[in-house]
């Protein structure tokens, strides 16, 4: 039962959530045993409900040996930046704490998340990254607001 149910909250825990691209990435550790130095990378990622809106998603990862093959379980320190790039067009009802975006932190069980929420008193939209695992998440996270504007050519 425990495997069923772990299968499903790993299949069911990335639909729906946006495609990061890569940006780049820097080296903070050399590692002499191990295909890759520990390194901060940072990716580019869309809100999928929200047209107008690029975020930006700094996080650690781990290298060596355990890194190189999958097996590493990355920190759960992340640095969260959105920002109005176009237009804002909304598709679809916004529910608070919607994914945004999700990616694995481990081999199996840890999630680095983005969630949405919308402060209507302000029009703004309010991005909050965290980490979660299946038995107990992490304090750490970070927020990112953006005002939802008129834009102008």
């Amino acid at each position: 039962m425990k495997r069923v149910l772990t299968s499903l909250a790993l299949l069911g825990g990335f639909a729906g959530s946006a495609q990061a691209e890569p940006v780049g990435c820097v080296s903070t550790t050399f590692r002499m045993l191990g295909l890759a130095n520990d390194k901060i990378c940072v990716d580019s990622f869309k809100d999928p409900k929200v047209d107008g809106v690029v975020c930006h998603v700094s996080r650690a990862q781990t290298g060596g040996m355990s890194g190189a093959v999958g097996l590493a379980e990355d920190t759960s320190d992340a640095s969260l930046a959105c920002r109005q790039v176009g237009p804002i067009t909304i598709s679809g009802p916004l529910k608070d704490g919607e994914d945004v975006f999700k990616e694995s932190r481990s081999w199996l069980f840890k999630k680095l998340q983005v969630v949405r929420f919308y402060d209507k008193p302000n029009n703004t939209l309010v991005y909050l990254s965290y980490s979660d695992k299946v038995v107990e998440g992490s304090p750490k996270n970070a927020i990112s607001t953006v005002p939802i504007m008129p834009w102008t050519k």
